[in-house]
């Protein structure tokens, strides 16, 4: 099995990168949830962000259903132009958690490793 370099992890799912020979592949970010993996460099998961961002914003219709956020579904865009999600309102929340939280972390390493460094 091959080694990874965990980024971030919710109840949904693991972002993380791939090593390889002892050395971390960063430039791309594995991010599995749902029994789906993405293979997305930073820019894509930003992109990935600002979608999901989207689709919360289009899709804010629960607040008043008795149901609240466990029965629709809608499909949430990735970039990957030829691939959308189906996913309820409590699995874009955690989708976001995932993708937020990873971005967050990898923007706090490169500042504490980089520029941050003494």
């Amino acid at each position: 099995m091959r080694e990874i370099e965990q980024i971030y992890h919710n109840n949904f799912g693991i972002a993380f990168y791939w090593k390889d020979h002892n050395t971390t592949i960063s430039d791309k970010v594995q991010l599995v949830f749902k029994e789906t993996g993405f293979y997305f460099t930073v820019q894509e998961l930003n992109l990935f962000c600002d979608l999901i961002e989207d689709s919360m914003i289009e899709n804010a219709c629960c607040e008043a259903c008795e149901m609240k956020y466990s029965c629709h579904k809608f499909l949430l865009k990735t970039p990957c132009n030829s691939i959308d999600l189906a996913v309820n309102m409590t699995e874009l929340k955690s989708i976001k958690d995932l993708v937020e939280g990873s971005l967050f972390k990898i923007e706090l390493d490169e500042y504490v490793y980089g520029v941050g460094m003494n």
